[in-house]
């Protein structure tokens, strides 16, 4: 989840990122329009170890999608919204169908609250779509009680329930102290090992504090998990493809002043990559200024196959079966709900 005044605020036009990675481009590219070749001829990929680290917990062999795919149909996972947001409530079942005639096969959406996690259940029961995950948000971690591991391993018990969070670190607003934030975030890392149900973490302004925490974490016992809406330095990313991490990539990828977030995404292998709105925040181009919604994980996901120099189709098989693998409780796309 990212706060903000408007859904077409990339977290602050991501001001805090211009000083982790430089402007490579001089001059500024129309909105829809990236300049992938430019990209892809500065900045070399990671190396082969970065991806293929002995730290890196095994995963299994990648789920089928068991989706035909053509150039007029794509299927996708939003593995990222937050559909019980009030901003959905007049319009609930128009917008998932609208994700759905776009070709967005599952929707996760996701807790930030624990006393409303009933609201959030709520919608994943109601609609065969939907899915959801059980956590507090780093904004929230002073504001409720302390939530035990068992309490969230019980909770997710739940059906539809196929991951943990969403948890973590924001220095930016810096809502919560931040010794009671990491806290909360160990707690969640400890319950996702437990269920072995993956952990979407939050992680904002702090890079070198979350790296830290995944490292020592990942030492007691590995836990699957991502980042979610990776707005970060190159320096996570890469910690966090050592340690078995996926990487998820939201709308700010295809905004202006993005640069930095594409070369990275170029890196990102494409067996680590998903994609999110985090709606009803960060609509993406050309949707910018207007309430983001799982139907415009389709332009994100545009934008990142341009970036990769492959095809929508592939990104979509490829981002699908990343998703099923990583949220491995989720039903592929042609089981029934």
């Amino acid at each position: 989840m990212t706060v903000s005044n408007d859904a077409g605020d990339a977290k602050g036009e991501l001001h805090s990122q211009q000083n982790i990675a430089p402007r490579i481009f001089a001059a500024k590219e129309p909105e829809a329009k990236i300049c992938v070749s430019a990209t892809r001829a500065i900045l070399p990929r990671w190396p082969k170890h970065v991806v293929e680290s002995p730290a890196a917990p095994r995963t299994s062999a990648p789920r089928p999608c068991h989706v035909a795919l053509s150039r007029q149909s794509l299927m996708l996972i939003d593995t990222h919204c937050h559909l019980d947001f009030p901003d959905f409530a007049p319009e609930l079942a128009e917008t998932i169908a609208r994700a759905k005639a776009r070709g967005v096969g599952r929707m996760i959406t996701i807790s930030t609250h624990l006393p409303r996690f009933e609201r959030v259940k709520a919608v994943a029961e109601a609609y065969p779509e939907v899915f959801c995950t059980v956590g507090t948000h780093p904004h929230h971690s002073h504001e409720e009680a302390e939530p035990t591991v068992e309490a969230l391993v019980s909770l997710s018990r739940h059906p539809k329930c196929v991951g943990l969070g969403e948890a973590g670190l924001d220095y930016h607003y810096d809502h919560a102290p931040r010794e009671v934030a990491q806290r909360i975030f160990r707690i969640h890392v400890r319950a996702a090992r437990e269920t072995g149900l993956p952990l979407v973490i939050h992680t904002r302004d702090a890079d070198d504090d979350c790296a830290a925490i995944l490292k020592d974490e990942m030492g007691k016992g590995a836990f699957p998990a991502l980042l979610h809406c990776f707005t970060s330095g190159r320096a996570l990313a890469e910690t966090a493809l050592q340690l078995g991490l996926y990487i998820s990539f939201s709308g700010v990828v295809t905004f202006k002043n993005a640069e930095y977030l594409r070369e990275i995404a170029r890196d990102v292998p494409l067996e680590r990559m998903l994609v999110e709105t985090d709606a009803p925040f960060l609509a993406p181009a050309p949707h910018r200024g207007k309430r983001n919604e799982p139907a415009f994980v389709v332009d994100t996901a545009r934008v990142l196959a341009e970036i990769k120099g492959i095809s929508a189709a592939e990104l979509a098989i490829a981002t699908t079966e990343n998703a099923l693998r990583l949220f491995s409780k989720m039903p592929s796309l042609d089981a029934a709900a």
